[in-house]
């Protein structure tokens, strides 16, 4: 009751300051939405589910509890669906206020049970999907089937191809008029001649070739070509890595297509983008990934992998290339999911090329590839800089997204730091994205990390309870994350370079540490060391 009597007076405020700006339409739904919460009837779109069981949908969890609106009073929760093991073990320990829903196990029928039970008993009202295979196996078709289709982000199985068939999302985009690579190929992986031809082409007239496994490889099915002696070899690869998938395709009939795209140039840069139900879209803040597991460009021994960094905005931002990327790619590609009947709330995740002006002003963008769901550790950086997540996915479920603004932490960065599994262990392991050592126990200075406003997300993470101890299990272990704000007259990349030194400092010190079986004074983690230079880059090259 003395919760009810605050959120009472609460009310009553907006009430007043609603009134006080004449603003009276408002303040009547404020206060009828409380007296719906308050009696326990239809709560509306507030406890609000994330599915999956890495570091985005933590943090998404969180920041939709915790973030507060300037424009939108209502409060949301955040539950996680599944998670990992160490996920509620960490909400305990540092008092984060996220609600957990368990699956019996990680297939998307059982996700799909579990949020529809969950939403049945009232525990959460929404759930939007992280991991792009729950999409794919069709976790939104039985939300629909249950006759929840308006309790679920993400598109069904018939518009999963945007993401899932690279070969059909590209004529897609040929219909819709929405800029690709210059020159692509569909052909037969099984045919190296006409493989071999192909990018020979695209070598002489783009300098390289880009082989992509078009279906489903989780960020790491594009191979980079930029020289001849590297074509055989890059081939070689991709094949060993998918012959398998192939097969379960395709058995033993017919081709096994294969994807290959001229070389784009310019700088990278993806944007996260919501959709309701009638298409309304609105633009997320931008975020810098960086994929490639070391620094340098990507190459065979330089892999492309789920992402080991992010830092949000992107270096390049500005309002005018998010309004280019809105009008020709956002506006295009829902007008065609209209067309072929698969437009539903959703997030679409354009990776895309740019070319810039020597006053780093856009002249033009392509898009590489199409994702339709949060990118990964894009996303983490992203979630951190707004004020009203809670309210933007209740307007994308509502068909109210041309009325709900993103609420910006405009003068803040935010950086994302995966700790990876290194090399080394009883076989000899590689380390991410190879072969990964498992089960070894981490070391965390928890108040070590409060005291230095650094933020640490558990994903590929275990705990156990009887020995009272998270134990990594292999790949992203852990993110890094914080934010800092620039000052009007600071410099941008000078402020940037500060708080990547943070990061840095708090993992060459080992306050987060997974100990080697072979060495405890050791640590298994490694990191990508270049993560946010590329902001005192920018500053050097365009003066920013």
């Amino acid at each position: 009751m003395k919760n009810g009597v605050h959120e009472f007076h609460k009310c009553l405020k907006t009430l007043d300051s609603s009134f006080r700006r004449n603003d009276g339409k408002r303040a009547f739904s404020a206060f009828y939405d409380f007296i719906k919460d308050e009696s326990g009837k239809e709560k509306g779109m507030r406890r609000i589910a994330f599915a999956g069981t890495d570091g985005r949908t933590m943090l998404w969890a969180l920041v939709t509890a915790t973030a507060t609106s300037e424009q939108h009073p209502e409060s949301f929760e955040g539950v996680v669906v599944r998670g990992t093991p160490s996920m509620p073990e960490f909400s305990r320990r540092l008092q984060w206020p996220v609600a957990f829903v368990p699956t019996q196990s990680n297939a998307a029928k059982d996700y799909a049970l579990a949020v529809i039970e969950a939403i049945k008993r009232q525990e959460i009202d929404a759930v939007v999907p992280m991991p792009e295979a729950l999409l794919f196996e069709g976790i939104v078709d039985a939300l629909e089937a249950a006759g929840l289709s308006d309790r679920i982000v993400g598109l069904s199985r018939a518009g999963a191809f945007i993401e899932g068939d690279k070969i059909r999302c590209k004529y897609l985009c040929k219909k819709a008029g929405i800029p690709v690579a210059p020159r692509w190929r569909d052909v037969d992986a099984k045919q190296y001649p006409e493989v071999l031809t192909t990018c020979l082409s695209f070598i002489d007239a783009f300098g390289g070739a880009v082989l992509k496994y078009p279906y489903s490889a989780g960020g790491k099915g594009a191979r980079i070509i930029l020289n001849t002696w590297d074509i055989r070899e890059v081939y070689d690869t991709l094949m060993r890595d998918y012959a398998d998938d192939y097969r379960r395709l395709f058995e033993k009939k017919g081709n096994w297509p294969l994807l290959i795209e001229s070389r784009m140039s310019g700088v990278e840069i993806s944007f996260t983008i919501f959709v309701d139900k009638v298409g309304n879209y609105q633009i997320l803040p931008t975020a810098m990934d960086y994929p490639e597991r070391f620094e340098g460009p990507a190459s065979k021994d330089n892999p492309i992998t789920g992402g080991v960094g992010a830092i949000s905005p992107h270096p390049m931002e500005t309002a005018e290339l998010k309004e280019i990327a809105g009008k020709r790619i956002a506006e295009p590609l829902i007008q065609a999911m209209k067309e072929e009947g698969i437009l539903r709330p959703c997030v679409i995740y354009p990776g895309c090329f740019v070319s810039l002006d020597a006053f780093g002003r856009s002249t033009d963008i392509r898009v590489c590839e199409i994702n339709i769901r949060l990118g990964e550790p894009e996303a983490q950086p992203v979630a951190r800089r707004l004020r009203n997540l809670g309210a933007l996915i209740k307007g994308t479920l509502e068909g109210t997204l041309d009325r709900i603004k993103p609420e910006v932490r405009d003068d803040q960065v935010a950086l994302s730091m995966a700790l990876v599994t290194g090399p080394g262990g009883p076989d000899g392991q590689r380390g991410y994205p190879w072969s990964c050592t498992k089960g070894e126990a981490l070391e965390i200075d928890f108040p070590y990390f409060k005291r230095k406003g650094i933020q640490i997300i558990p994903s590929a993470m275990t705990y156990s309870p009887e020995e009272g101890v998270f134990k990594s299990d292999g790949t992203r272990v852990a993110y890094l994350n914080a934010n800092v704000t620039v000052k009007p007259g600071e410099d941008r990349g000078q402020v940037v370079e500060r708080l990547r030194n943070k990061l840095l400092a708090a993992f060459d010190n080992g306050k987060i540490r997974v100990i080697p079986r072979e060495n405890p004074q050791g640590n298994r983690l490694d990191m990508r060391r270049d993560v946010g230079t590329h902001y005192a880059k920018a500053a050097e090259i365009f003066h920013l």
